[in-house]
C-alpha cells in the first residue's frame, strides 16, 4: 500500500480538513545568485546572532548557500503575475501559485530561471490518504499502574538513559528545538506544556503551507510529537527535553501528496538555521506523490538527490543536528522516506519499551549501500499528548513519528552539554553508543543509544580556545558597550578577528590601557567576533558576540 507522509499511527478525530479545489502550484528554479545586494562578508544581514554563534561554535564559516535569494529575480518572478510563497537560498529559487499559463511561460523566459516544476494537487491521492489514515492510525493499549516522575513516559526515557542527563543539569535549557510537522491542533490548551509557555520557551511558529499565523490547524501529530519532548507534567508526562525552548514549523499540507512539501520543509529548515536553532525534529518522509512523476525510485535514495534530502544535508553543513524519522513501511530493501536517506543526519527507526524492532519501522540501506536507520528509539507503545484537551489527554501510539521526538530531546539535552561538538561528533558518537554498534544492520541500525555512555565519550569536547584564562571580554553577548580587563600576567597581545579569520586590529594590551582596546571593540558592528590573546602564560581566543 502506498503510504504518503509518516504521520503515523495515533489517534484522529478530523485529522485533515476537507480537500479543497486543486491549486497549480510551481517551483521556480533559479540559475545563479549573481548581483545580490547580500554578501559573505555582511552576514548579519540574514542570520541571528545566534546562528552565527552555533556556525562559531562549531568552527563553520559563511558561504554561497547561505546568500538569500537574489530579491530581484524574485520581484521579476511576480511582475509575471505570480503569487510568491516560499524562497529557498539553499536550492535557489522560489514557490508560486498562478493558475494562467501565460505566467507560467512568462516566467519561463526569464534570463536567470533554469526550470518551472508543476506541484498541483489530486483530491483522488488525497481520499487514498484519509482512508489510509482513518484505517491505520489508532491508539495502542498502553501499561497502566504506578507511574514515578517522568509518569507514563518513563521507560521511552530511561530506554535512552536520558534521565541520567537530566540528573547532572542537562534538560535542554538553552538550547533550541524547531519541530517541522504537519500541524499543532491542541498545542495551545494541552496543561503538559503550560510550563513551556509560562516560561516562554515557546518562541515562535511558522507556516510555511499557507503562509497563514497560526499553525494550530490541520493535525494533531505535531502536538503529539512535541509532547515526547517538551512535555512538563511531572508524573504525568515529562519528556526528554523538558526545559529546551522550542520553534513549531508546518510544512507538510493535510491535503494532498506534493513535491512541494519537499520545498516548503527546506524553506521551513532554513528558517530555522537563520533562527539559530540547535536541533530540528522531523516526523515527515516521502516516496510517492500525487503527480506520479515525481515519485522517488529506489536511485534517488542515494543521499544527495531528492529536494529534502539536499535540504537536510545542508541544514547539517550549517551546524544543525536533523533527527528524522525512518518511515512506517515495514521490512524489505529501503523502504525509508526522503530524507532518511541523507548521510549527516540521524534517521530513527521505532523499537518496543523492551528495545525489539517494531514491525512497521522501516529499513535500509540506502541506494549507495549505506545502513539506515542509523539508530531506535521507543516508538511502539510510545506515550504522546493527544492534542484532544482534558477528556483523553494522554494515550499510548505506534510510529517512527514518535520515536523520533523522543531521540531528538535526548540530543538537544547532550547538545546543552556539549556545545562545541561538531554535528559529525554528536551523531558518531550516539551511533557508537548503540546497543548493536558493533553489529549495526539496516534493520536496527547501531541499536538503541546509551546518552549517558555518549556524554562521558564526548568529556573532552571543551572549547579548545578557552583552555588558559587571560583576558576578560564582557558583556559577552553585548548590545553596546564593551569592557576588557587583563586576568593573567603583566600584558599579552591582541588580536581581533572577524566570522572569516580575518585580522582586523592588533593590540599590546597590559591592562592598564584598557580604553583604547574598548574604544575599538564599541565601533564594531553587530556580527561575531574572535580574539585572540597571547600571553607569557599561554593563548587565549574567545568569541564575541555583538548584537546592537
Amino acid at each position: 500500500m502506498r503510504k504518503v507522509s509518516f504521520l503515523l499511527l495515533f489517534f484522529v478525530v478530523t485529522m485533515f480538513a476537507q480537500a479543497q479545489v486543486a491549486t497549480n502550484i510551481y517551483w521556480v528554479q533559479f540559475t545563479d545568485k549573481a548581483n545580490s545586494p547580500y554578501s559573505i562578508d555582511n552576514p548579519e544581514a540574514y542570520l541571528s546572532a545566534r546562528a552565527l554563534q552555533r556556525r562559531a561554535n562549531q568552527g563553520i564559516g559563511i558561504d554561497e548557500y547561505d546568500i538569500p535569494v537574489n530579491p530581484q529575480y524574485l520581484q521579476a518572478v511576480a511582475d509575471c503575475g505570480a503569487q510568491l510563497l516560499n524562497p529557498s537560498k539553499w536550492l535557489n529559487g522560489v514557490s508560486v501559485r498562478t493558475t494562467d499559463p501565460a505566467v507560467i511561460e512568462a516566467i519561463n523566459a526569464l534570463e536567470f530561471v533554469s526550470v518551472v516544476r508543476n506541484c498541483p494537487n489530486d483530491l483522488k491521492a488525497q481520499e487514498i490518504k484519509e482512508r489510509w489514515l482513518a484505517d491505520e492510525m489508532k491508539p495502542v493499549e498502553g501499561k497502566r499502574g504506578f507511574r514515578g516522575y517522568y509518569g507514563g513516559a518513563e521507560t521511552q526515557v530511561k530506554q535512552l538513559k536520558v534521565d541520567q542527563l537530566h540528573d547532572q543539569g542537562f534538560d535542554g535549557t538553552g538550547i533550541i528545538i524547531a519541530v517541522l510537522d504537519g500541524g499543532f491542533v491542541g498545542t495551545e490548551e494541552q496543561s503538559c506544556f503550560d510550563n513551556m509557555r509560562e516560561e516562554g520557551r515557546l518562541l515562535g511558529v511558522r507556516d510555511f503551507v499557507y503562509g497563514s499565523t497560526s499553525v494550530y490547524t490541520q493535525s494533531t501529530h505535531g502536538t503529539s510529537c512535541l509532547s515526547t519532548m517538551a512535555a512538563y507534567d511531572p508524573n504525568n508526562m515529562v519528556g526528554t527535553a523538558p526545559k529546551a525552548s522550542y520553534y513549531l514549523i508546518h510544512t507538510e499540507d493535510g491535503e494532498g501528496e506534493n513535491i512541494i512539501e519537499e520545498y516548503n520543509w527546506v524553506s521551513g529548515a532554513e528558517y530555522a538555521d537563520s533562527l539559530g536553532v540547535d536541533v530540528c525534529s522531523t516526523s515527515l518522509g516521502y516516496i510517492g506523490f500525487d503527480m506520479t512523476q515525481w515519485d522517488h525510485p529506489f536511485e534517488h535514495f542515494d543521499g544527495k538527490t531528492a529536494p529534502m534530502t539536499i535540504g537536510a544535508e545542508i541544514a547539517a553543513s550549517r551546524g544543525m543536528i536533523c533527527v528524522n524519522a525512518a518511515g512506517n513501511e515495514g521490512g524489505g530493501t529501503c523502504t525509508l522516506g526522503i530524507p532518511a536517506d541523507a548521510e549527516h543526519i540521524l534517521t530513527i527507526g521505532a523499537a518496543n519499551g523492551n528495545g525489539v524492532r517494531a514491525d512497521f519501522s522501516s529499513v535500509g540501506p540506502t541506494y549507495d549501500g549505506r545502513i539506515k536507520p542509523d539508530v531506535m528509539a521507543m516508538g511502539e507503545g510510545t506515550y504522546v499528548a493527544s492534542g484532544y484537551g482534558s477528556w483523553w489527554p494522554y494515550y499510548n501510539g505506534n510510529g517512527t513519528s514518535f520515536a523520533t521526538p523522543v531521540l531528538a530531546g535526548a540530543v538537544a539535552c547532550l547538545r546543552q552539554a556539549r556545545p562545541y561538538s561538531s554535528v559529525q561528533e554528536i551523531c558518531d558518537v550516539i551511533r557508537q553508543c548503540g546497543d548493536r554498534a558493533d553489529n549495526p544492520d539496516s534493520y536496527n541500525g547501531y541499536g538503541i543509544p546509551d546518552f549517558s555512555q555518549a556524554l562521558e565519550l564526548l568529556h573532552v569536547d571543551e572549547n579548545p580556545m578557552q583552555a588558559k584564562e587571560i583576558i576578560n571580554v564582557y558583556p559577552n553577548p553585548t548590545q553596546g558597550e564593551v569592557h576588557v580587563s587583563l586576568i593573567e600576567g603583566a600584558r599579552a597581545m591582541v588580536t581581533v578577528y572577524d566570522f572569516m579569520g580575518r585580522s582586523l586590529y592588533t593590540y599590546d594590551f597590559n591592562g592598564l590601557n584598557h580604553t583604547s582596546l574598548e574604544q575599538y571593540l564599541n565601533t564594531l558592528n553587530s556580527g561575531v567576533y574572535f580574539i585572540n590573546a597571547v600571553s607569557e602564560e599561554g593563548n587565549q581566543t574567545l568569541k564575541l558576540v555583538i548584537a546592537k
